[in-house]
């Protein structure tokens, strides 16, 4: 047969999913599984979304435009304005997700073979996008002992080059729920700024923020309006994942225009997932309070747990609903392999994401796994039992 490309062969195998297999293995043997390895809220989606869905009257499915349907960009200008986020509809491209978002802005913006600078550890799929674009990833690495915050000026100055082109982040931070202060974002702005870099902002978890300073944007900060580029979906914030409806979002006419390309290219975002995104935008002020306590609980049980099971370590996450976690163990592929392959616990076992997944080098991470507290209360709790029960006969075990 003839031979892949060498782009196929070295694209990553997703550190959130690869374990599917193993997974569907161990319910076809009775084990029932909790399952924290991807962010998948088990949250009910607003009725007023459901409702949208149901009562479509439409005689065609037609295309929408390729930048989305215009009463659904309307409509989020007045949901950007609830967080000081001056933006007209002509500034927002609605995409398949957050993941097109990426997919149409780093072509748009940077050459195979420039670079693209990111903290790690990072969301998975960030690198495959990157590699998919012939785009090299700079790491600059975060530490957990400091709870994962921004590396200094100098570290980030230590990576720039002739080839650099743009930083990224994901705030709040998917895997590490980390938020950055104020002061940390206007660090990136200035360096952004000196370097004239483009500065991506995933901000998908931005409703999840919970810390009592004002949460700062991207969009927010002055003097870099040109070189915002914001990522965006329903996903999470409405426990939508399956719709598939996202934005990419900028003030640089020139950039939108050229992303436009791309977008036509694809025809256009779902339709029927813009409908209900469209309705889930009315969902009462009740709907988000009632979510934001919800996970506010669900990580303080979580983390706090963790933090008692001997050789455990996990930080105290400030928004989004992952958190990575330090564990005593020799490689984190290995472990989360062995706990569907090979270990139940009173006929259940626990499902994570591998933190080597979340590295450019995958020897990096190696005692860490994510968990994303997107489960109820009570299974959480049964998680954090059968994780000490596990560690304990787990034949890779170390000592701390």
């Amino acid at each position: 047969m003839p031979k892949l490309s060498q782009r196929a062969e070295r694209m990553p195998a997703s550190p959130i999913r690869k374990l599917v297999p193993y997974a569907v293995q161990a319910r076809d043997r009775g084990i029932k599984i909790y399952s924290l390895n991807i962010g998948q809220p088990d949250i009910e989606t607003p009725q007023v979304g459901l409702d949208a869905l149901k009562h479509i009257d439409r005689k065609v499915l037609e295309y929408s435009p390729s930048d989305g349907l215009p009463s659904y960009r309307n409509k989020l200008v007045g949901y950007y304005a609830r967080f000081g986020i001056d933006l007209s509809p002509e500034n927002i491209i609605v995409t398949t997700g957050g993941s097109e978002a990426l997919q149409l802005a780093f072509p748009s913006c940077i050459n195979p073979g420039d670079e693209i600078i990111m903290t790690e550890p990072t969301y998975a799929n960030y690198i495959s996008f990157a590699m998919q674009a012939g785009v090299k990833v700079r790491p600059i690495k975060t530490d957990i002992r400091n709870g994962y915050a921004l590396p200094s000026v100098e570290d980030f100055e230590a990576l720039i080059d002739e080839r650099t082109k743009a930083i990224l982040i994901c705030n709040p931070n998917n895997p590490t729920g980390y938020v950055y202060t104020k002061e940390e974002m206007m660090r990136i702005r200035d360096i952004v700024k000196k370097y004239d870099l483009f500065l991506f902002s995933d901000e998908v978890y931005r409703e999840f923020h919970y810390t009592d300073e004002p949460y700062v944007s991207a969009l927010h900060l002055e003097g870099i309006e040109e070189n915002v580029v914001l990522i965006d979906s329903v996903s999470k914030r409405y426990s939508e994942c399956g719709i598939r409806i996202g934005a990419v979002i900028t003030r640089n006419m020139q950039l939108r225009n050229a992303m436009m390309k791309f977008a036509q290219a694809r025809l256009s975002p779902p339709l029927l997932g813009q409908i209900v995104a469209e309705a889930s935008l009315d969902a009462p002020k009740s709907y988000m309070e009632g979510i934001y306590e919800e996970y506010i609980e669900r990580r303080n049980l979580l983390v706090n747990g963790l933090n008692k099971i001997p050789g455990v370590y996990s930080p105290m996450p400030n928004g989004a609903f992952y958190t990575m976690a330090r564990l005593p163990i020799d490689d984190c592929d290995r472990f989360c392999e062995w706990l569907l392959r090979e270990f139940s616990y009173e006929g259940e076992t626990v499902m994570f994401a591998p933190g080597s997944g979340f590295y450019t080098n995958p020897e990096d991470g190696r005692d860490q796994v994510r968990m994303a507290y997107v489960l109820k209360k009570e299974d959480l709790a049964r998680s954090l039992v059968i994780l000490e029960k596990a560690l304990e006969a787990y034949p890779g075990r170390t000592e701390r």
